[in-house]
């Protein structure tokens, strides 16, 4: 019988997935009975697993936009017009839900806001991966932290079993985190709340649930009422003293170093760690332990700085006055949109325009770049856009 000559190719292929299942199968029967000896009921355990097969979560562990996209690109997509729009709309429309977790957790409204508008754009993007499915892919499968997502599967299952979260609405991120604020399981089962009263902490279908939920985890995390996260302020040219997000101290020693606001108030009392998110040549800011509160809901600066932002512009402050080190500044997702549009214009399949840059967008751009004599890095920059506006 003669044989194709990819046979060898598509064996090769079988064989080496076989063990991959096995792997995974015998991988999820450990995780079944760790579950089960943390005393999540068998029912519990076989629904949710019964026909459970690996996704594509692990691949991307190095893909998280906040350590890999220049902050000016990060801030401008995540804090722009329309963000602040409808953020002050839906404080006004869950305004009674936010004066009580106010009272409750000492976190004010627009603080809380910020979070649900980076986390999920307000609810608009939870994610569309079963949180089951991603974390027991990940402590199968990932290159690290898999005892992180062992621990994380079974308290999945853990809110399964006690009915908070029913199991069609259970998706979210690739890393597992999940709800209109995006909680990782084991931060639910500790923090979650019910706010609404129905009975169940659904961060999931229930944004009042959500946004106390988040505000009691910044108050466990230090939150205080009525400290400013931060102030924009200005750095002596040259200066070589002291930076970074833990490298606190008293407001009086940054003013003998000639840190002043950019509004020319004095800095006050307290402390506050110097924060240089570009280095010494863009924008600076005095953070306070507000910040750090803000900082621990997800572990980088960019992400902590997006929603501090966010939450002085629902206040009706400006956002960040002095310039970004660049001659190309990120774009605001309205600008994103017509970029897509604009190659759409001139015959690139992109999809509909929705200002994510995705894989498409990023190939489009790049072959456009390349055609119009730029550097073809695939980025939906200023000069990309004005490009496209001349042609």
């Amino acid at each position: 019988m003669k044989t194709s000559p990819l046979f060898p190719t598509l064996l090769a292929a079988l064989l080496c997935a076989v063990p991959a299942r096995a792997d995974f199968s015998s991988c999820l029967s450990g995780l079944r009975h760790a579950a089960a000896a943390a005393g999540v009921s068998a029912r519990a355990i076989e629904s949710a697993t019964g026909a459970l097969e690996p996704n594509d979560a692990p691949s991307f562990m190095d893909k998280q936009p906040e350590f890999k996209t220049p902050i000016w690109d990060y801030l401008a997509g995540l804090v722009d017009d329309e963000r602040v729009d409808e953020g002050r709309a839906l404080m006004r429309r869950h305004a009674a839900a936010l004066q009580t977790a106010e009272q409750r957790y000492g976190v004010d409204a627009a603080t809380v806001v910020a979070v649900w508008g980076v986390e999920s754009d307000f609810g608009k993007n939870f994610g569309k991966r079963s949180v089951v499915q991603s974390l027991a892919t990940l402590a199968c499968e990932a290159r690290r932290r898999n005892d992180y997502f062992r621990g994380e599967f079974i308290a999945a299952l853990k809110i399964l079993d006690a009915g908070d979260i029913a199991p069609d609405e259970f998706y979210g991120s690739w890393a597992g985190a999940f709800g209109h604020t995006q909680f990782m399981p084991s931060t639910f089962l500790r923090i979650a709340v019910d706010l609404d009263g129905d009975g169940r902490r659904n961060i999931a279908s229930s944004a009042a649930d959500a946004l106390g939920s988040t505000a009691n985890y910044l108050h466990k995390s230090g939150y205080r009422p009525g400290l400013r996260w931060g102030v924009e302020v200005r750095i002596p040219e040259g200066y070589s003293g002291p930076s970074g997000r833990t490298a606190r101290q008293p407001m009086s020693a940054w003013a003998s170093r000639g840190v002043r606001r950019l509004d020319g108030q004095p800095l006050g009392e307290g402390a506050a760690a110097l924060l240089l998110p570009a280095g010494r040549d863009g924008p600076a800011f005095l953070v306070t332990q507000n910040f750090d509160a803000i900082y621990s809901y997800n572990a980088a600066e960019s992400y902590a700085l997006a929603i501090s932002i966010l939450s002085d512009r629902l206040r009706g402050r400006s956002g960040v006055q002095s310039a970004w080190p660049t001659d190309d500044p990120g774009l605001s997702r309205a600008e994103r949109r017509e970029v897509q549009a604009l190659l759409a214009r001139h015959g690139y399949e992109v999809g509909e325009p929705d200002g994510v840059i995705g894989t498409k967008t990023t190939q489009a751009i790049a072959d456009f770049q390349g055609r119009a004599g730029m550097r073809a890095d695939g980025r939906a920059g200023r000069r990309t856009l004005e490009a496209l506006r001349d042609r």
